[in-house]
């Protein structure tokens, strides 16, 4: 169903692919939107248990999008680096594939305290404050991974 990397030289270790979701700030979800275009988002998120999570409004395009068709792709691209005299770059990327739900109750806050945990390590009792007053103005999208691949050149 999903297609394997072509340049098998350039895939990253499953540990790798990993470690780089978990040190990357901000990724891009991509969704295909009602009237069919296909509309990319960047976003802060979190890798936790072996899925995406991100924080978003109650309503809006994105919402809209992922309750008509929750079939998403996301990526991240890290460690760049140009290098123009060899008409090249060195990175490290991730691309997922997977399906996109609505998390609640347990679930929600724990992905929440993850973000404060991710984004804002120095202030966990105001984030955790942040979150008990924002809770109900906020919905947590959990990305179930089916597909996830790393590449990289260097």
């Amino acid at each position: 169903m999903f297609k394997e990397i072509r340049r098998k030289e350039k895939k990253l270790n499953k540990e790798d692919t990993i470690s780089l979701l978990e040190k990357t700030n901000y990724g891009t979800l991509s969704i295909c939107l009602n009237d069919g275009y296909a509309y990319g988002i960047p976003l802060n998120f979190i890798y936790n248990n072996g899925s995406i999570y991100f924080h978003c409004a109650k309503e809006g395009q994105k919402i809209e999008a992922i309750n008509a068709n929750n079939k998403v792709s996301f990526s991240i691209v890290n460690n760049i680096e140009l290098l123009p005299s060899k008409f090249t770059t060195n990175y490290e990327s991730v691309v997922i594939f997977g399906k996109a739900y609505e998390v609640f109750e347990n679930e929600k806050k724990e992905a929440l305290l993850a973000l404060i945990n991710k984004y804002s390590k120095d202030y966990i009792k105001e984030g955790t404050d942040y979150i008990e007053k924002a809770h109900d103005k906020t919905k947590v999208i959990k990305i179930e991974i089916e597909h996830m691949d790393g590449k990289g050149q260097k």
